[in-house]
């Protein structure tokens, strides 16, 4: 599963040193703190935008730092690590080709000192279905059976 890491350069921002005091979103603030970022620093990676302190943040406040974000990333998501993550494993297993499993005992490893979202094993699973002869999940001498296509 590890596999689905990927290489993509990943990007995190924090919008809250944006905010006023920390905790209030200032319109006139926040537009003047995005014009002096140096929004280049993002060029070809996939960025997650979130907010690490519990306060009301408006819609507007994520689409508008998407808008300067533009022309620099791969992608923007709106999200912290976690979702940044999954959303990039969900990508790569995507674009899995399925043709050199076609017919094949796949073994998905479950151990790894990467950090793999739950989600992405669901996924693997999903697009593997109908595909492979057989799908286990864990370790070569320690395995859980899934899937057994039927004759």
């Amino acid at each position: 599963m590890k596999t689905f890491y990927g290489r993509q350069k990943r990007r995190l921002i924090d919008i809250q040193p944006w905010l006023f005091n920390g905790l209030v979103l200032k319109e006139k603030v926040f537009r003047e703190e995005l014009k002096n970022h140096d929004w280049s620093q993002y060029a070809n990676t996939y960025v997650g935008i979130y907010c690490s302190v519990e306060t009301i943040i408006p819609s507007w406040a994520f689409m508008l730092v998407s808008t300067y974000l533009f022309t620099y990333t791969k992608s923007v998501f709106l999200g912290d690590e976690s979702e940044l993550e999954k959303i990039i494993f969900s990508e790569n297993i995507q674009k899995l080709d399925l043709n050199p499993f076609r017919d094949k005992k796949v073994l998905i490893k479950g151990c790894s000192d990467t950090y793999i979202p739950e989600k992405s094993y669901l996924e693997i699973t999903t697009r593997l279905m109908g595909v492979v002869r057989s799908l286990m999940f864990g370790e070569a001498c320690s395995n859980v059976p899934l899937y057994k296509k039927k004759n």
